[in-house]
């Protein structure tokens, strides 16, 4: 099993995270922040990713430190998950509809962390959470994790719907490159002989 945890404290807050890449996308999230819950265990679910998250922020200033550290933790922990990446696919691309919406997330498990964001919302807050805070997770997940990571929304007009089809894009896409090719089982993916 390919499995990686992280505890992560800071002034701002306070994070375990475990992940498992062999998992059934089994989830416990508790951040503190209902909609940012929901996303990740979307993830967990449409990944197969297992993961248990639990977070205690400065919730009362807002909710950008816990937003912002979750994505930090849940990163660093997939990429102790994904140890050398011998055998995995690498790349992969998702391209979701949910209702009027469709989006694209395409990524590289390349150790070359880089965030491409193409999302605009029309509301300033989902829930609780402002909408702006999406990209900052987005950011600091691919830094943490390594990842190349491009996030499209091609179209759409519910800003629930936009954000919602882009975290199953980010699962569906990370089901198929954390997956083990059986072609390249002890094979690392690039000519460098390491990623």
């Amino acid at each position: 099993m390919r499995k990686g945890s992280i505890k992560r404290e800071t002034k701002e807050t306070s994070i375990n995270v475990e992940v498992n890449l062999d998992g059934t996308g089994q989830s416990k999230i508790n951040t503190g922040i209902g909609f940012l819950d929901h996303m990740m265990e979307q993830i967990a679910k449409h990944s197969l990713i297992d993961i248990n998250l639990e977070a205690k922020g400065d919730l009362h200033i807002d909710l950008h430190h816990t937003t912002e550290d979750s994505g930090i933790a849940f990163g660093e922990a997939l990429k102790k998950a994904l140890g050398d990446k011998k055998g995995i696919k690498r790349y992969s691309s998702a391209t979701i509809p949910m209702d009027e919406t469709l989006s694209r997330v395409s990524l590289d498990l390349s150790n070359r962390p880089y965030l491409v964001w193409k999302v605009k919302l029309a509301v300033e807050k989902l829930g609780e959470m402002d909408t702006e805070l999406f990209k900052e997770w987005y950011h600091a997940f691919s830094q943490s994790a390594g990842i190349t990571l491009h996030v499209e929304n091609i179209y759409g007009d519910n800003s629930h719907h936009i954000i919602e089809s882009c975290y199953k894009g980010l699962a569906r896409a990370l089901r198929e490159a954390v997956t083990v090719d059986s072609r390249a089982e002890n094979i690392i993916p690039s000519t460098k002989g390491t990623i």
